[in-house]
């Protein structure tokens, strides 16, 4: 919808990119459906565009806030309107020059901070997002990946704006999340053998394991 083709080959997507001003206008509404983290991500990454564009969701959605993003997402120049004293979705964003901030994130989430590093790729100088304790830092991992100008340190990252990504190939793993019951549940069950195949560790999301 935003010009970016994307091809289905056996098990694989092959993601044909357009570049760091290559998304176009959408022609129709963008519905996130029950996605809270896909309108949080392109909250971030539509604020910088040269276009207007519209988030929705379904009814739970749209009862579900998003000014953790709208606010700091604002202070870097955006221009976002939505429901409600700009609280609930649906978000009207009309694409504006950002420029980078120094974030200090009350409640540390991994879905705020990964809105504001995407929208820092497009701001002028540099964006940093600082946290309590750190969330789960998949995001930086993969755009340091992908050719990202970013630093990591125990609590924050900051990246540099204006930088292109270049595409690579990249293999999702599973969710280790999504075999914890069964995990839990080996683990009370005498004399069971449980092997979990082909998941992420990453050491910010494996908490239950250590």
């Amino acid at each position: 919808m935003m010009g970016v083709e994307v091809k289905e080959k056996g098990d694989d997507l092959i993601i044909y990119g357009k570049g760091h001003a290559g998304l176009k206008e959408p022609r129709d509404i963008l519905d996130c459906e029950n996605s809270g983290t896909t309108m949080r991500l392109l909250a971030g990454l539509l604020s910088a565009q040269n276009f207007y564009s519209v988030l929705t969701g379904d009814s739970s959605l749209r009862k579900r806030p998003m000014e953790r993003v709208i606010e700091p997402l604002k202070r870097m120049g955006a221009q976002i309107f939505a429901r409600k004293k700009d609280r609930f979705p649906p978000l009207s964003i009309m694409g504006s020059r950002l420029q980078g901030i120094d974030y200090s994130s009350p409640i540390p989430s991994a879905q705020v901070k990964t809105c504001l590093l995407l929208a820092g790729l497009y701001a002028e100088g540099i964006t940093s997002v600082t946290e309590k304790y750190r969330s789960r830092d998949h995001t930086e991992r993969m755009l340091k990946f992908l050719g990202a100008d970013i630093e990591v340190n125990d609590l924050g990252v900051r990246i540099k704006g204006g930088t292109s990504l270049s595409g690579r190939e990249i293999w999702i793993p599973g969710d280790i999340s999504a075999a914890a019951f069964f995990m839990g549940g080996a683990a009370i069950l005498k004399g069971s053998y449980l092997k979990v195949l082909n998941v992420g560790l990453n050491p910010t999301r494996r908490g239950f394991i250590d």
